[in-house]
């Protein structure tokens, strides 16, 4: 018993010992470095040729089989005591591969990390050619996507023009007058009554389409009083001069050419005659400025509305000035910036804008041979809007990192519960479905894009300009307004 124990103690001072000047090894051993050489592969591309030595090769093979030894389980040994040559036979092919991958994982892994190459996506690498060499070093090279080496243009004094707009008595009204229509009524006209403008009739509508025997009938639709309005889905030019002076009871007929682009295929390109049946008219009796109206408003009096109702048209006004100057930088740094473009990302970018523009073009009622027509103009279109949007981010990024400019979680988050907030959501219900779409990660994109221009503003040098007459000023807000935000940025303008 003695013995044993003695013989045990043994075994584990010459572990000790064993272990110690494994070590002892380890840190004197000089780490073994990779030959790497970087070549240009064309615009934003960079060829990595990288010699991994044989030496180093050696010593991952060794690894390997130090590991595999301690637990590999063969026939007439005990575990962790078979001879490297029998594991060599047995596992040989798996732990070549199994070091081949390692050892070309970690190799492309440092060769992009030791030059600083800002890689956009992952090294294009056959692991299925490549073989580990039984004796000298491994070579194996692969090529990767950068970004572009761009120099920004003077980032302060940027020339902006700031076009003076302020909310006028006239545009208080209509405003008021809005709302009021939001909350009217529509009140029945009398039966001898004529039709207005802006009118809503209640109708028993027939269309006889071109080529179809039988009539569609569409009993009880509602058909807005309008210059252009729509019968059913059938849009009717000159609908008011049409309806405009009827009674209830009385009948109006029309005859429309449905253009070759209408989204509904039994109508597009045919002729439709028809024929309405004016069943009952109604007109909007608008709410009128009382103590429930003001009240729906939070507000004492009329006074008071007029003041909530001007710092809410002053709001939209500084969000559409600052629209157009953002644009305006965005404009000068693409004007004042040149630099090539990963031609697979542009490329992948133009595919993404190509489908949304062949999207659209299918939801407005072309065929997809109509749209195959035209399929050369959209391609080149979506290339420009992919370069000019490639470009933009690039620039933008680059501008952050001039700036060190960051955008915390913290950020996002409260941004994200402003929205939900306006939207009636739960902050983290609104976030989780972002993350889902993949909508978060532009979100925060955008935020970053927003800090840059802010940044950028504080030292541009900007020009006041009295506004234009609304119809110009109206005319120049849709070229300048950028495209993200166009719709919005009308509609709040219409509004105003």
């Amino acid at each position: 018993m003695a013995e044993e124990e003695k013989t045990t103690e043994l075994e584990q001072e010459d572990q000790s010992v064993e272990s110690s000047e494994e070590e002892a090894k380890e840190e004197e051993a000089p780490e073994l470095k990779d030959i790497v050489t970087i070549e240009e592969a064309g615009p934003c591309k960079k060829k990595v040729i990288v010699e991994v030595p044989e030496a180093k090769i050696r010593k991952a093979i060794d690894e390997q089989y130090e590991n595999l030894g301690k637990e590999a389980v063969v026939p007439g040994f005990r575990k962790g005591r078979a001879p490297r040559r029998l594991l060599e036979k047995r596992f040989g092919k798996e732990t070549a591969e199994q070091v081949k991958l390692t050892l070309l994982a970690k190799a492309s892994e440092a060769a992009i990390k030791d030059n600083d190459l800002k890689t956009l996506g992952e090294p294009d690498i056959d692991f299925e050619e490549l073989k580990l060499p039984e004796k000298g070093s491994m070579t194996f090279d692969f090529e990767v996507e950068v970004r572009p080496d761009i120099e920004l243009p003077p980032l302060e004094g940027i020339p902006v023009t700031k076009t003076k707009l302020k909310v006028t008595d006239e545009q208080i009204d209509r405003e008021i007058e809005q709302m009021l229509r939001w909350f009217g009524i529509w009140t029945p006209r009398p039966e001898d009554a004529k039709i207005e403008l802006e009118d809503r009739i209640v109708a028993d509508v027939a269309f006889k389409i071109e080529g179809v025997e039988e009539e569609e009938k569409q009993n009880n639709i509602e058909i807005q009083v309008r210059p252009n309005g729509f019968v059913g889905v059938i849009p009717v030019e000159k609908l008011d001069e049409l309806l405009v002076g009827a009674k209830t009871g009385e009948h109006r007929e029309t005859s429309v050419e449905v253009s070759e682009a209408f989204f509904r295929e039994e109508y597009r390109g045919k002729k439709v005659d028809i024929r309405i049946g004016i069943e009952d008219v109604k007109w909007l009796k608008s709410a009128e400025v009382d103590e429930n109206f003001l009240q729906r408003y939070q507000v004492e009096d009329k006074a008071e509305l007029r003041e909530k109702i001007q710092d809410s048209l002053e709001s939209r006004l500084e969000n559409q000035i600052r629209s157009q100057m953002s644009e305006q930088i965005y404009q000068y740094l693409l004007d004042k910036t040149d630099f090539d473009l990963p031609l697979n990302i542009v490329a992948e970018q133009a595919s993404s804008v190509l489908q949304r523009q062949y999207t659209n073009l299918l939801m407005r009622g072309l065929s997809r041979e109509q749209i195959g027509e035209q399929l050369e103009q959209l391609q080149a279109t979506s290339a420009e809007q992919a370069k000019e949007q490639l470009k933009t981010f690039f620039i933008m990024d680059k501008v952050a990192d001039h700036f060190d400019i960051e955008v915390t979680d913290e950020e996002v988050n409260g941004h994200i519960a402003q929205l939900a907030s306006q939207r009636g959501q739960r902050p983290e219900r609104m976030r989780e479905e972002m993350a889902r779409d993949g909508s978060l990660a532009q979100f925060s994109l955008e935020m970053r894009q927003d800090k840059c221009i802010a940044k950028l503003l504080e030292t541009a040098k900007i020009t006041e300009k009295k506004a234009k007459k609304a119809k110009a000023e109206k005319k120049s807000a849709k070229k300048t307004v950028p495209k993200s935000k166009k719709k919005a940025d009308e509609s709040k303008e219409k509004e105003s």
